[in-house]
């Protein structure tokens, strides 16, 4: 497939599939004039790349799951811990939820006289959630 199919049939870019051959993650079989050809098999990994992206990976994470001979190779504690670490970010998301449905039904005549909607403040002060960008360049 040349790399226009991969395109089309992955939804990413060609920069970025490109980008994503500059850094290892996937590997052209060739050329045809001055596009890329790349193997069939290119989409699965693709998709095992998005799968790591949506995880929360980084790239260099997910490069790091592939053996020298491309096969994926993936530590499962690893896994255990970005799900972990989902399980937390999922509950500071559930609490964050909670608290704007009370602050947005509440009858104090404030939010700031809301003492629900003070404690969302002092936590939102403390540790504010990250947010992830859709970048598909995010490296680290």
């Amino acid at each position: 497939m040349d790399i226009g199919e991969v395109a089309s049939r992955s939804g990413l870019p060609a920069s970025t599939l490109r980008y994503y051959e500059e850094r290892g993650l996937i590997q052209s079989t060739g050329r045809h004039g001055l596009r890329r050809l790349f193997d069939k098999n290119v989409l699965e990994r693709l998709a095992l790349i998005a799968l790591g992206r949506n995880a929360g990976f980084s790239l260099g994470e997910i490069a790091a799951m592939f053996s020298a001979d491309g096969r994926p190779q993936i530590d499962r504690d690893q896994l255990f811990a970005k799900a972990d670490e989902l399980d937390k970010n999922i509950k500071q998301l559930v609490a964050m939820r909670d608290g704007l449905r009370h602050a947005a039904n509440c009858p104090a005549p404030s939010h700031l006289e809301c003492p629900k909607f003070q404690r969302l403040l002092k936590v939102a002060m403390k540790k504010p959630i990250k947010r992830r960008t859709k970048l598909t360049l995010k490296t680290e």
